[in-house]
């Protein structure tokens, strides 16, 4: 039975959806350091909001653990390198903390644009100062929206209602999206600072968007416009925006975030222009409940069903998607563990081309799977979907993809690449039914099974090169189980590709005595595994629905 360790408070509902999944759970509130590294490491899977560190310590060494939920949006609590490099995948909830995050994020617009919090302090030490509290009206005013997934389109149609113009900017979104919400796109932040009269962040916290609005960013703003901040501390520049506040350039600013927390000391704190509140963006009753709820099936599903959902560090993985990828995950990994053996060492460059019906799947799974073949018996630690691109890039091998709908001979090809110092080689493969079939070595085609023990070689296609092999291997006791030849021109005579299936590995001196026939250039043994052996990753996932 899978172990869950609970490492922040979670909802009653969360925690009973775990125990009605089958699934073993302690709850381990409060940890850090060694305390929280023998915790995880005596667990399967994770559950946290922010309240813990999972860093880079207290993951190194870990075989055991499987996945971490992050029970909210943010993820920088957790070292997303290390776990990657573990192959434990990191979820998140996303969706439950979207319209909670997006209210606040207006509650501190209206409370900034009123001044809501000043005007009640007042009250509180016995004045009445109706004038000293003149607001403005949100009502044709210009909102800037920078960062347009969930939370921003909340924010951005919440807005619109309100009357107000919405300016967005996310380079990952298109003109014709944003404006299906309504929402004018700029093709840069430069571009969307000046013509606002409210800016909203709503993206994650990484190096690129770390101080995403410092002094030379709040300079652009016009004089007078106020900032909102419900998405993560360390977007704005506190001393900056201290700065401009000082100043005058800008008239307040709304934070529920902080670059360092618990934040309980900050010269933002106490000035009439500026709304401050303890990260209370997803601290609502329904949104407590719902990112519980989700965190908590997130991991069901991963242990119970094989499926990966919401995914940061991998390929989002559900039964559908499974479904339709089938065999072609298999292809692509026993494609990446061939051109491993054939290739050897110096490996610089990998390309993976799809091309026919595959093309128009999530392919980027696929390179994922051929990845973890390309590396698996060069590492001793495990290689799976969710490290295996990483640990190939750590290693400063490029990979890359390339995809074609275009139908050729195969209705669906996946072709590989790999290149060396030396040499490139270049294999392709398909299903035939639901056997993994090589249909190409280099530029030969051919129709070889990609399983179990075989070997590869080139030769002169002349007259007596496979009676050659075959009475060396008889020679042997090595029995051939099945071949196929392939050559590049369409006559004889010129260069040639064999492949044999052999039930018995071979000794050293019949491949010198095959290599001795003159019209052989190389030959080479590849073992892959049997048709029904897959790999951890790859077999829990066709149990359940995968053909």
């Amino acid at each position: 039975m899978p172990r869950i360790v609970i490492l922040d408070p979670l909802s009653d509902a969360g925690l009973e959806r775990l125990q009605a999944g089958g699934l073993e759970v302690e709850e381990r509130m409060g940890l850090k350091g060694e305390a929280l590294r023998e915790a995880l490491l005596s667990a399967d899977g994770a559950i946290c909001r922010s309240g813990v560190k999972i860093t880079r310590e207290v993951l190194l060494g870990n075989r055991r653990l499987r996945v971490i939920v992050r029970a909210g949006v943010g993820v920088d609590n957790i070292d997303l390198e290390t776990a990657t490099r573990q192959g434990i995948v990191v979820m998140n909830t996303p969706g439950g903390n979207t319209i909670s995050t997006a209210e606040h994020t207006l509650a501190l617009m209206f409370a900034l644009a009123r001044r809501i919090c000043p005007a009640y302090r007042s009250l509180q030490e016995g004045r009445w100062e109706r004038s000293r509290f003149l607001g403005t009206e949100l009502y044709g005013k210009v909102l800037g929206v920078v960062g347009l997934g969930r939370v921003g389109q909340a924010v951005a149609e919440r807005a619109r209602a309100l009357g107000m113009r919405v300016l967005g900017y996310d380079p990952f979104v298109s003109v014709a999206k944003a404006r299906q919400w309504g929402v004018e796109l700029l093709t840069s932040l430069r571009e969307l600072l000046p013509q606002v009269d409210f800016l909203t962040l709503h993206v994650p916290l990484t190096e690129q968007t770390k101080n995403l609005i410092g002094r030379d960013e709040l300079a652009l703003m016009k004089r007078g416009a106020r900032i909102i901040n419900c998405a993560r501390g360390g977007l704005v520049n506190e001393q900056a925006l201290v700065e401009a506040l000082d100043s005058g350039h800008l008239a307040g600013a709304a934070l529920d975030v902080f670059e360092k927390e618990p934040c309980t000391a900050s010269p933002l704190f106490h000035r009439e222009n500026v709304v401050c509140t303890p990260h209370l963006g997803a601290s609502t009753e329904e949104a407590q409940q719902q990112v519980a709820v989700e965190a908590a099936e997130l991991v069901v599903d991963y242990f119970t069903k094989g499926i990966v959902r919401q995914a940061v560090n991998s390929v989002a993985l559900d039964g559908e998607l499974l479904r339709e990828l089938g065999g072609y995950l298999n292809v692509a990994y026993r494609l990446g563990l061939l051109l491993a053996q054939v290739q050897g060492e110096g490996i610089r460059r990998c390309r993976v081309r799809y091309q026919g019906e595959v093309a128009r799947r999530e392919t980027r799974l696929l390179t994922a799977a051929f990845a973890a073949g390309l590396l698996e018996q060069a590492m001793e630690e495990p290689v799976n979907l969710v490290n295996a691109e990483w640990l190939l890039r750590q290693r400063g091998v490029e990979l890359s993809e390339e995809r074609s709908g275009e139908v050729g001979d195969f209705s669906s090809l996946v072709q590989a690449e790999v290149e060396s110092t030396e040499r490139t080689a270049i294999a392709a493969g398909t299903l035939f039914g639901k056997m993994p079939r090589l249909v190409q070595k280099r530029s030969f085609r051919l129709d070889a099974p990609l399983e179990g023990l075989l070997l590869l070689f080139e030769h002169k296609d002349v007259p007596g090169v496979i009676g050659h092999i075959g009475t060396v291997f008889g020679r042997h006791q090595v029995n051939i189980a099945g071949m196929s030849v392939g050559r590049e021109w369409d006559r004889p005579g010129g260069p040639a590709v064999g492949v044999l299936s052999l039930d018995s590995f071979p000794p050293a001196e019949a491949l010198r005595e095959v290599l001795a026939h003159e019209a052989m250039s190389w030959a080479k043994i590849v073992r892959l595994p049997p048709r029904d052996r897959l790999p951890s990753w790859l077999a829990g996932s066709q149990a359940n629905g995968a053909g």
